[in-house]
């Protein structure tokens, strides 16, 4: 499966943005479709949020309601919803759909 993730920009702390992650072809292969990030310097890309086929959804203590994932299984995308953003939310997204990433999608939140 290919994925191909989008919605990420520029924006001011306390702002709003939308991430989209869609699956090509037949769509998700994986019950389980997440989003991680890679903060800038950082090595290690971390959990963000997940989501599976039928809604049920985990997040990182981090971005605990902030962050919103949720899954279209007609449209094949999966969104993040990310509200009341920080400074260190700055990273480039990434989806995930084992074993397959999404080209990642750079977030930038100015102070």
């Amino acid at each position: 499966v290919q994925l191909q993730a989008s919605g990420g920009g520029l924006v001011q702390a306390g702002g709003s943005l939308r991430l989209s992650c869609a699956a090509s072809g037949n769509g998700f292969s994986s019950n389980v479709v997440a989003w991680y990030r890679q903060a800038p310097g950082k090595q290690q890309r971390g959990f963000v949020a997940r989501v599976t086929t039928d809604g049920h959804t985990y997040y990182a203590d981090s971005v605990k309601g902030r962050f919103t994932i949720s899954r279209d299984n007609a449209k094949n995308t999966v969104y993040l919803q990310m509200n009341s953003l920080k400074a260190e939310d700055t990273a480039v997204y990434y989806c995930n759909d084992p074993p397959s990433w999404g080209q990642g999608t750079l977030v930038t939140v100015s102070s």
